[in-house]
């Protein structure tokens, strides 16, 4: 779309608002308005101004001009706002030298986009995540120097079987149940299905939609796999519309990956596959229908793996879900079944186009611009430098015997632990100036400063249940 038809698309719509969107570093998007009039075919170059040092990780207050450059080809028509809008997903650029911003996730993935080609190993990466996402009826946090709580509500959950609703008419599932009975159990298909049509009238094309295992309303939407900015711009569009058709029912939708004790946490199983010449490279006749360069991939992943978690599990509560032993994705091996594998080959289909790598590691609290584009790096790491992921393990993890089981790498184990890992190995980040020293340091930096040394120092309740009569 050019800014010519953007103009034209605006008019048609009879919009009356322009919404600017970028994305901060952590990965919540960003906003501001301005009238449709203050829209002109210049503004594509020349963008709007904004304070870049109120935006978290990005710029000091003394340098915090920067400007917002709309992209044309992102234009959609808001679907909750009062007033007739015409979306923009923007990227941020200097506005003394013009240059895109080393921090902007959207550069980043750009730049990965334009090295998977100039290494001549395909043309187009594809993205497929599988998001899951909790719906709740009610939820309530606090957390002060005194004291902490949270409490989630849910009229699905497995806890509220004895509670007076007035009728309580009861189909609620039990923990580890949700995976996928039909209604009233699930209480939530009507509300899914708005999500879907409001995604596919975005022109988000959907594959499907299901409760999934956990009580309480845990579900999943799948997206058709896209290029992979695309896909990272779909991401957003997907969380935003998620959310704000659960509010408008008086629901709410979490992406933290683990909201409820001793039920299963929410992943966002990534698929990944290369194409050159409108081929499949990753179609082949070695294990499971793969090429070798989908081994090498695979062996890129597993490499990489430990630093690519600050990327892909990038909060601290993502290790609650990343726990060894509780059927979670951890152990560094490949398996075309074994779902406890870091990652699996999908066997659904025996398409040389369906052939593909399932990174599970994932969730979706990631800021998907970063996590996609540190996969492919893992990815194109791998393919040049023909890592050999090892055999494939598809015996049965939790039956291996001890000596057997230490033998196979995890995944870390808690968010400092990736970041540590990221500090070590980070060289595969920075080829073609993907990721610039200056975006890494700065990520680590935040975590470290803003979540990991936050959750360190304060008790925790659970604590004072274990230790207080001490």
């Amino acid at each position: 779309m050019t800014p010519k038809e953007v103009l034209d698309m605006a008019k048609e719509n009879k919009a009356k608002v322009v919404d600017l969107r970028f994305m901060d570093y952590p990965g919540l998007w960003q906003h501001f308005s301005v009238p449709i009039r203050e829209l002109e075919e210049s503004s594509f170059e020349d963008g709007f101004g904004f304070d870049g040092s109120s935006i978290r990780g990005w710029q000091p207050i003394h340098a915090s001009d920067m400007l917002v450059i709309p992209d044309p080809e992102t234009a959609k028509m808001d679907p909750f706002y009062a007033a007739p809008t015409i979306t923009l997903i923007c990227n941020i650029v200097d506005p003394v030298t013009r240059e895109p911003y080393t921090r902007d996730p959207r550069n980043i993935a750009q730049k990965a986009d334009a090295y998977l080609k100039s290494t001549g190993i395909g043309d187009v990466v594809y993205i497929g995540p599988e998001a899951e996402f909790f719906i709740f009826d009610d939820i309530r946090f606090e957390s002060t120097r005194f004291g902490a709580f949270y409490e989630i509500d849910s009229i699905e959950g497995s806890w509220n079987t004895g509670r007076d609703e007035g009728p309580n008419l009861g189909y609620k599932p039990r923990h580890k149940e949700g995976y996928f009975p039909v209604p009233p159990m699930d209480k939530f298909q009507d509300l899914r299905t708005e999500m879907v049509l409001t995604l596919e009238e975005l022109g988000i094309e959907i594959e499907a939609q299901h409760h999934e295992v956990a009580t309480a309303g845990q579900s999943e939407i799948d997206m058709r796999f896209k290029p992979l900015l695309q896909m990272a711009d779909q991401l957003m569009w997907f969380k935003y519309v998620l959310k704000n058709v659960a509010y408008r029912h008086n629901h709410t939708v979490t992406f933290m990956p683990k909201p409820l004790f001793e039920d299963n946490g929410t992943g966002m199983h990534t698929h990944v596959s290369i194409w050159k010449a409108g081929q499949p490279l990753f179609a082949g006749d070695k294990y499971a229908g793969v090429s070798q360069d989908a081994l090498y991939a695979i062996g890129g992943i597993l490499k990489h793996c430990q630093a690519l978690c600050a990327f892909t599990n990038p909060t601290t509560n993502s290790y609650k879900r990343l726990v060894p032993g509780f059927e979670a994705p951890v152990n560094l091996a490949y398996s075309s079944r074994n779902r406890s594998a870091a990652v699996r080959l999908p066997m659904y289909s025996t398409s040389p186009k369906a052939k593909r790598i399932e990174f599970r590691t994932p969730d979706p609290s990631c800021n998907g611009y970063l996590a996609f584009s540190a996969i492919l790096m893992a990815v194109i790491d791998g393919i040049q430098n023909m890592i050999d992921p090892g055999d494939p393990l598809d015996k049965n993890i939790y039956n291996l015997p001890p000596e057997e089981l230490a033998e196979i790498p995890s995944a870390p184990g808690s968010l400092d632990e990736a970041l540590d890992a990221l500090k070590a190995d980070q060289e595969f980040l920075m080829k073609g100036d993907v990721f610039t020293q200056d975006a890494i340091d700065m990520w680590i930096d935040y975590k470290t400063e803003n979540e990991v040394n936050d959750v360190k120092l304060r008790p925790h309740p659970h604590e004072f249940y274990l230790y207080y009569d001490i």
